[in-house]
């Protein structure tokens, strides 16, 4: 008996998603993200990327990059009738197969009573009822960043989408960690044929097993059971190069006086006194060390092996309460209030024992140490970072939770030759409106330095900064 031909499987019905200005001004690119799908934008939209456009900030860069863009694709339109709507497929690079539409025609305000027509998100919302009247076979969505916009389309029986595109992670719990834990009987799997070798006082370890494909170049290991710690170095196929680590938390390694108190400390020191090694990054909680640790290590090598010329620190400068408005004095004078923990972990690095005698003891001796580390310390703005170049220096972004991927990428490409750039941030921490863990700069670069030979990045666990810091972490 012939075989039945298997039914022929129906496209599925295209949606519409009608996108509200914040996705716009939050990612240009977010018109070709949608594949086979059409965009519809209300003009109201494009009232308020007008309204935006003005100014030095992310936020109007951004719009004036959308207008540009949709400019862009008004023209290469021509002659064709825009009713139609402007095909994505080229101009997305074969990402988008759908098309554009404008609004076009005067849309009445079809809401319920007591929502004032003339408010903007209203205007909007009276599209989305328009064109869910107008198809009423195919889902109409609003795509907007704005958690009431949702909640306010929804409450009126509309489709309602936050917008995903930018996150680099759905779960943040999948980010790498920079470390990795070995099983027990690692070396019986891991150990036959295994070769060893000294140099530079470094113990290096071949072995070949099944772990060794998922080992990334510069992720840090240990073993429980024997204390042991190794970096891997290599990774290729089923064989992997381990190197060990310098033991940061004995007295005779103390970095400017600081050593690591547990085993993810030792780890991102050992990352952080590695010439090798161009970028860190180093994520976790408050109190977990990330700039005690980075000055620390700046701080050494600025001074004592003059392996930089200079520390560079920078951060977002993003309030946690009030804004407190413009801020008087030089770059440096404006920055300071941001820069309360860079303060804070010199205190600690630069103190003296108050009992001590001779030249360098006492007030004396930590007012004269405090003038030469302030002489190798700057404080930058990140508004000026634009089109600068920074050479042989150490720099640090501080707070990079709060940066957009973009930011991140302008901030790291101002690094020139003999340059270290190390990012310290806690992603549970984002002040930065419309950014979220998936989406932050710092989870961006994260995921995509991963295995990179000269990066390296940890994620520190442990608080050490007072019992009282931990257990406030813990319950509130």
């Amino acid at each position: 008996m012939p075989r039945k031909p298997a039914a022929i499987k129906k496209p599925a019905v295209t949606k519409i998603f009608v996108l509200d200005t914040n996705v716009l001004m939050h990612d240009p690119s977010s018109l070709f993200r949608f594949e086979e799908h059409d965009v519809f934008l209300p003009i109201m939209t494009l009232e308020e990327l007008d309204n935006h456009k003005k100014g030095m900030s992310e936020i109007a860069r951004n719009a004036r990059q959308t207008s540009r863009m949709l400019d862009e694709l008004l023209a290469a339109n021509g002659e064709d009738d825009i009713d139609e709507g402007i095909d994505l497929y080229g101009p997305s690079k074969k990402l988008a197969s759908g098309r554009l539409f404008l609004q076009t025609e005067a849309i009445s305000a079809d809401l319920p009573q007591g929502l004032p027509t003339s408010k903007v998100d209203n205007q909007i919302l009276s599209v989305v009822i328009h064109l869910q009247k107008k198809f009423p076979k195919r889902p109409v969505i609003l795509v907007s960043k704005d958690i009431n916009m949702r909640i306010k389309s929804r409450a009126l029986n509309l489709l309602a989408e936050d917008y995903f595109n930018d996150k680099v992670l759905e779960d943040t719990d999948i980010l790498y960690t920079g470390t990795r834990a070995l099983p027990d009987n690692f070396w019986d799997k891991h150990g036959k044929g295994m070769e060893s070798w000294k140099k530079d006082s470094r113990t290096y370890y071949k072995v070949t097993g099944p772990l060794c494909p998922q080992m990334l170049v510069n992720e840090c290991i240990w073993l429980e059971k024997d204390g042991f710690t190794a970096i891997v170095k290599e990774s290729a196929g089923k064989t992997a190069i381990l190197e060990t680590l310098i033991d940061y938390s004995h007295p005779k390694n103390a970095v400017w006086g600081i050593m690591a108190r547990n085993r993810e400390q030792n780890f991102a020191m050992n990352l952080l006194m590695n010439p090798d090694i161009d970028f860190v990054t180093l994520l976790g909680q408050a109190g977990t060390g990330k700039t005690l640790l980075t000055l620390a290590a700046g701080l050494t090598q600025v001074l004592e092996t003059k392996l930089f010329a200079e520390i560079i620190m920078t951060r977002a400068t993003v309030p946690v309460g009030e804004d407190i408005g413009f801020l008087p004095g030089t770059e440096e004078e404006k920055m300071a209030p941001w820069m309360g923990a860079l303060e804070d972990n010199l205190d600690v690095l630069t103190h003296t024992d108050e009992a001590s005698s001779g030249a360098y003891g006492g007030d004396w001796g930590k007012a004269a140490t405090n003038d030469i580390i302030g002489s190798r310390i700057k404080i930058k703005s990140m508004n000026f970072m634009r089109g600068r170049t920074f050479l042989k220096k150490f720099l640090i972004i501080d707070e990079a939770q709060n940066l957009t991927p973009k930011q991140m990428k302008t901030l790291v490409t101002r690094a020139g030759p003999g340059t270290k750039v190390v990012c310290l941030g806690n992603i549970a921490q984002i002040d930065t409106p419309y950014l979220t863990e998936g989406s932050s700069g710092l989870t961006y670069v994260v995921d995509r330095f991963k295995g990179w030979p000269h990066s390296g990045h940890i994620t520190l666990q442990r608080g050490e900064r007072s019992r009282l810091a931990d257990h406030a972490g813990e319950v509130l």
